[in-house]
């Protein structure tokens, strides 16, 4: 068992609001008799231990070797229930997560996560059976059938030869940040290019942010000795493409944000988002004065600030997306860096595997979201949900694309993150998950792609939503929506797109209103086997099924798919929504189609029917699975169309189409439905709709001594217009938030009411927490939030008494630690062993074998005193809720030995609540012969 000395335990650091399950205030149970205590980690995993006490109690796990710094939140986890977010140590190996308000849970539920990844031990060794009894011995499939090269390749260099230069302007502060957050860029930009130019904005994600050696770490500024890490320049492959073609491109750095990120509750996207419209506004005042701006700018053409596209990498893409969202609808004040007009209109974003803790993309920006099938860090690519999620929640106009890579990881797309190119040492993000050979994804396979192959793909298709979104070149189109084309200069990678919105009209969605026969409706995130679309056990194999992690992990309502499981052919699956859905127009039906990885050759027959009842064969489509492992995300959707032709032969109408048939024509199969549009080519310009937008807020309240009050979560609703958002809210006891919808409106209220109960029992604080997602008509911001019980009580006193001190071998020695009035919360102490001044002091042959291990870790041998064990020979005890007592043991063991009267000599510790040891009393104990 790991010990711990709380004894030299530095006080607690201040935190943010604690991601955690509130504990409401609950009636003291009567006191008890003092019971016997147990280790204060009592059945905790290796590498856990608990310090401090009270409001300053922390939950702290060690890694056996540093963790990466990735875009992933590492999470500590009770089971699938979410304690929180915790702080990383600047070595690397420590995390700690203060207690205050969690409800821990059994101890041996306990895990580290990154992104549905374990990292604890355990968790590792867990994984590594499943992938031997998940992965066959025939490997993955063979890679995706190479579509056919598109008419018009981005990935082509313009003419402009390109220059290049370096920016640093004043530090800016930004909300919530205590350390100013730095204003630095590398510019590539066309040479000789006339008129303004588009502007392509880069952010990368995080990343350790200093080096020295070989150690990097994730400190800001950067210590003594150690030099930051450039990850801004990671970028200039792709900004040196962009720039032959015309376009200013600029990459900004954004250390300081990933060095505090921890402490903010949406993982740093509106910091992010503020540092990016922060330069866009000085780029906003170059362009309309350039004799202000920095040398590297007036050497390049002036930016055209209405056509501007943002590219994101990993938390970078979540910041980028905030970014377009925040320049259409503005955030609170109070939550902005940037407090200045927006003068700049965002046509697209570029997002590489991309990080979406909010789960609200902003739904009237056009996106790409790049999904690396080799991904090490983000590995569920949550990415997928700036499809998924924009999905009638505005108008559907904008073009959301997934574009997945197949043999690709998450570091490689930035230079400054890849072995071999990188200043600062870098590593393979794939090798996170352990160093067991992977035939998909292992850097010796032929599936794998080389970091070369993969930044110039990634080149590619950055510059393809650069032509598409900014420049509105529809060729490039067949490139990114689903289409069956690729670009020759993205070389060997496979690379598979499907979307949303552009032309696309009417939906066949799978929903609770909707009727479903031949197949079942599934839940896409449930812990119960019978409901959900995969074994719960499979959490990460599906991008479109990723949990809400940081908000509801496990369960979520109102995400469905349609399941099909079919033992012979012709076993039909209809899908009948609420309302007939209208097609009219559309020249083909396109349908997103999971099948499980290395299948191949399922065919299924699609057919429509009419409000009527008159019904139309359309024909037969194919859906090869992905190649797939156990550690890759590979349940994903391939867009598959089938031409509308004989339905309009047939006359059927098409603006009232009521069911959507689906016959499978191979013997044996499983699939999944994600949604069916109609579709044709096109790419329409979107007008951004006018919706209300809603940013949750936090409230911190005085518990009070006695009665109940009812406080409002404050919710901002700002914009114009009106729509639905679900609420998801946490209640006492529950492993999963309530979930409701409501109406909104701009400028009205949003009733959330939070009860406190007041006592005048010590304790922790309570945190009832709220999140909040849209769902129609709106947008959302900051999107966690609510209300924060303070504990107001004082701390009770604590004194210790014997109750067996002078006892004969055999027989245990007790005494009574006894608090002054009982706490709602447990209340931990330590009892130090002290060196013996006078006499014979009790030794390790002393004491029971069994009991020195559980308690210390120690064994007999050697023989030495009790008070020379390793950790500060510390008693750890816990005096339980509501309780006023516990006892503290030392077992005793008779062995018929003559060695006189023994002692132990004893000091109790306690701790105020800022967890800063306080000594207490000195006492004593002996033990004599047994004869």
């Amino acid at each position: 068992m790991i010990r711990v000395s709380r004894v030299t335990a530095a006080a607690a650091a201040a935190l943010a609001l604690a991601m955690a399950s509130p504990v409401a205030a609950q009636a003291a149970p009567e006191p008890e008799p003092g019971r016997l205590s147990a280790p204060v980690s009592p059945g905790l995993p290796a590498g856990w231990r608990t310090t401090g006490s009270g409001a300053s109690q922390e939950l702290v796990w060690r890694a056996p070797e540093k963790v990466p710094v990735g875009d992933a939140q590492v999470e500590f986890r009770s089971g699938e229930r979410l304690l929180g977010i915790p702080r990383p140590a600047a070595d690397g190996r420590t995390f700690r997560l203060p207690l205050d308000g969690v409800r821990l849970g059994r101890p041996d539920d306990l895990r580290v996560e990154a992104a549905g990844r374990p990292l604890d031990a355990a968790g590792v060794k867990a994984a590594v059976r499943e992938r031997r009894g998940l992965d066959g011995s025939s490997g993955p499939s063979r890679l995706p059938r190479a579509a056919t090269v598109n008419q018009v390749d981005p990935g082509v260099a313009g003419p402009f030869r390109t220059t290049s230069g370096e920016y640093s302007l004043p530090s800016a502060h930004l909300p919530g940040y205590a350390t100013e957050v730095e204003m630095k860029a590398v510019v590539v930009a066309p040479e000789g290019a006339k008129g303004s130019r588009p502007l392509a904005l880069f952010l990368h994600g995080r990343h350790a942010t200093c080096f020295e050696g070989s150690d990097a770490t994730l400190e800001w500024p950067c210590p003594a000795g150690h030099e930051p890490i450039p990850s801004y320049r990671g970028y200039l492959h792709d900004q040196q493409l962009l720039a032959s073609q015309g376009y200013v491109t600029v990459s900004v750095s954004a250390n300081s944000v990933n060095a505090q990120d921890w402490q903010a509750d949406d993982a740093g996207a509106q910091a992010r988002s503020s540092l990016i419209r922060l330069h866009l506004a000085h780029w906003a005042n170059w362009a309309a004065d350039p004799s202000t701006a920095p040398e590297v700018v007036r050497q390049a053409p002036r930016a055209d600030l209405g056509r501007v596209l943002l590219v994101g990498h990993s938390r970078g893409g979540e910041g980028a997306d905030r970014a377009a969202l925040d320049s259409l609808t503005p955030p609170p004040a109070d939550q902005d860096g940037y407090d200045g007009p927006t003068r700049w209109t965002i046509r697209g974003t570029v997002l590489i595997g991309p990080t979406v803790f909010s789960q609200n993309p902003a739904p009237d920006v056009p996106s790409v979201s790049i999904l690396p099938g080799c991904d090490g860090d983000v590995i569920d690519l949550q990415g997928e949900y700036y499809v998924d999620g924009t999905r009638g929640v505005s108008r559907g106009k904008a073009l959301h694309s997934a574009v997945y890579m197949t043999g690709a990881n998450h570091n490689y797309f930035n230079s400054e993150w890849t072995p071999g190119q990188a200043t600062a040492p870098a590593e393979d993000d794939f090798s996170y998950g352990g160093d067991a050979h992977d035939p998909l994804c292992s850097p010796d396979t032929a599936t794998r792609l080389t970091a070369e192959q993969q930044q110039k793909a990634g080149s590619t298709y950055i510059a393809s939503a650069a032509r598409l979104f900014v420049a509105g070149d529809d060729r490039v189109r067949p490139l990114l929506d689903g289409s069956p084309a690729r670009a020759a200069s993205a070389g060997p990678a496979r690379v598979l797109t499907h979307a949303v919105g552009a032309a696309r009209s009417g939906a066949f969605l799978p929903a609770s209103s909707a009727t479903v026969s031949g197949g079942r409706l599934c839940a896409q995130v449930d812990p119960d086997p019978d409901v959900s679309c995969l074994d719960p056990a499979l959490r990460t194999a599906s991008p479109h099924f990723a949990q809400w992690r940081t908000v509801t992990p496990g369960k979520e309502p109102d995400r469905y798919a349609l399941a099909m499981n079919w033992s012979h052919s012709g076993t039909a699956t209809e899908l009948s929504p609420a309302r007939p859905v209208s097609l009219s127009g559309a020249r083909s039906l396109s349908l997103r189609v999971i099948v499980p990885p290395n299948t191949t050759g399922t065919e299924l027959d699609v057919a429509l029917t009419d409000a009527s009842g008159k019904r139309a064969d359309l024909g037969r489509v194919g859906v090869d699975g992905l190649p797939g492992t156990s550690r890759t995300s590979s349940y994903w959707a391939r867009e598959v169309r089938v031409p509308l032709a004989s339905a309009i032969r047939e006359g059927i109408d098409l603006g009232h189409v009521s069911t959507l048939r689906r016959i499978p024509r191979t013997e044996s199969g499983t699939a999944w439905l994600v949604d069916a549009y109609g579709w044709r080519p096109g790419t329409p310009a979107v007008e951004a709709a006018k919706p209300a937008r809603v940013d949750v807020g936090h409230l911190t309240v005085k518990e009070g001594d006695s009665g109940t009050r009812t406080y409002q979560v404050p919710v901002r609703v700002s914009g114009s217009g009106s729509g639905e958002v679900r609420l998801f809210v946490d209640e006492a006891g529950s492993d999963f938030p309530v979930a409701r919808t409501v109406k909104v409106r701009a400028g009205t209220h949003v009733d959330i009411p939070v009860t406190v109960e007041g006592n005048t029992r010590y304790g922790t604080d309570a945190v009832h927490r709220v999140a909040v997602k849209a769902v129609r008509g709106t947008v959302v911001g900051s999107f966690l939030g609510g209300v924060t019980a303070q504990n107001d009580d004082p701390q009770p006193t604590v004194t210790v008494s014997p109750v067996a001190d002078q006892v004969t071998e055999g027989q245990p020695l007790v005494w009574r630690i006894t608090l002054s009035t009982v706490a709602d919360d447990a209340f931990w102490t330590d009892v130090q062993l002290l060196p013996v001044s006078d006499g014979a002091e009790l030794s390790t042959k002393d004491v029971p074998a069994t009991w020195l291990d559980e308690t210390f870790g120690a064994s007999p041998e050697p023989e030495r005193p009790l008070s020379a064990l390793p950790d500060g020979a510390l008693l750890m005890s816990e005096v339980p809720a509501g309780s006023l007592s516990v006892d503290v043991s030392v077992p005793t063991v008779a062995d018929q030995l003559s060695e006189g009267t023994e002692s132990l000599r004893l000091r109790l510790w306690t701790y105020d609540p800022e967890g800063a040891p306080v000594e207490g009393p000195e006492f004593t104990g002996t033990v004599g012969d047994a004869s």
